[in-house]
């Protein structure tokens, strides 16, 4: 690891970021609008939808306990008349066909993106068709490595659902009697969840590189995590500020619009209400704004971490030998890394 320091915050990440989004702007507009404005505009109208089938299945079944329900009222949960141990097949379908089409255009655009910043940050000719390409060799190493990411998160879980389990019967063998219903007990599942909650941010902190790499560095599975948690070191608190501030306004931005579809929609007129639909429109330009200003900037944070351990100078001067004849720092279109390392 390099000695260096670093002076890098989270208002360089995304002054950079920006700067090479600004100096593509047709590109990544048309990137935008393939794949993240229907990832965003998805994600903000499925929960309406889900609701919308549950309350017609509901309908469907009983009409008579749901005669007067409005479209978009969700129905009473503990309504005697529904048959709450049968899964309903058409939802689970809705569902998983959501689920694959979210994970697809979030790995093309994830592939795109991350290949166009890449290339851009070296002032390099960015073209669409290219971006398109690297679809082909990216999509089987990002699936691969979202399901490694995905099996050990789950078996955190399980590991947590444990501990838990084990502590509950414990108590039981020194015979105490557990009461679920205690403030022991809340304090204790409390306390599991806080730590669960630390722990998946600290991977995600560690992983924040992975899926840069799988693009860039054609790693794939558990490589690109390792990877990433090497390279993230020493900028663990940018890296929790990129992520943080990007998951809360994202997330706030899609929950908030999404509750607001589910309970002022309905009244409103539907999705006919011309304020509705504007809702949806902004709130859709909004999110696919900071999804991309969110995968661009996870590029530059890559390339400072390189620069910061000390990788980044040989990759200039391998670029700077055999295709340019100018420094790639130049006209504004990449970050200027000199100045984020100091001695």
């Amino acid at each position: 690891m390099s000695a260096y320091s670093h002076t890098l915050n989270l208002w360089g990440v995304l002054s950079q970021s920006k700067r090479i989004i600004n100096a593509h702007s047709r590109h990544f507009l048309a990137l935008s609008v393939s794949f993240l404005l229907p990832l965003s505009f998805s994600l903000i109208v499925y929960p309406t939808l889900q609701t919308a089938l549950s309350q017609s299945d509901s309908i469907i079944f009983h009409p008579q306990a749901h005669l007067s329900s409005s479209f978009l009222t969700l129905p009473n949960p503990f309504d005697p008349t529904r048959d709450l141990t049968r899964p309903d097949p058409n939802l689970l379908l809705v569902l998983l066909a959501y689920t694959l089409f979210a994970v697809l255009l979030a790995i093309f655009a994830v592939a795109t993106i991350t290949y166009s910043t890449f290339h851009g940050f070296y002032g390099r000719p960015v073209k669409l068709l290219s971006s398109m390409q690297s679809v082909l060799y990216s999509f089987l190493p990002l699936v691969a490595t979202l399901i490694v990411s995905r099996v050990i998160h789950a078996l955190i879980v399980l590991l947590f659902a444990l501990f838990g389990a084990i502590a509950v019967q414990c108590v039981q063998l020194l015979g105490f009697e557990v009461n679920y219903d205690s403030n022991y007990f809340a304090g204790l599942a409390i306390l599991l969840g806080a730590a669960f909650v630390l722990v998946f941010i600290w991977l995600q902190v560690n992983w924040s590189l992975a899926y840069v790499i799988v693009v860039v560095e054609s790693k794939w599975g558990y490589e690109p995590l390792r990877r990433s948690a090497y390279l993230v070191k020493g900028m663990r608190r940018v890296a929790l500020s990129v992520l943080l501030f990007f998951g809360v306004l994202i997330g706030l931005l899609v929950g908030g619009c999404s509750s607001f579809l589910v309970t002022v929609g309905a009244a409103s007129g539907g999705w006919t209400s011309f304020g509705v639909i504007l809702q949806m429109v902004v709130s859709s330009g909004f999110a696919t704004l900071l999804m991309l200003q969110s995968l661009a900037a996870s590029v530059v944070l890559y390339m400072y971490c390189k620069a910061l351990h000390g990788e980044l100078a040989l990759d200039i001067a391998e670029e700077f030998a055999s295709e340019y004849v100018y420094l790639p720092f130049d006209n504004e279109k990449v970050p200027h890394v000199v100045c984020v390392v100091q001695g």
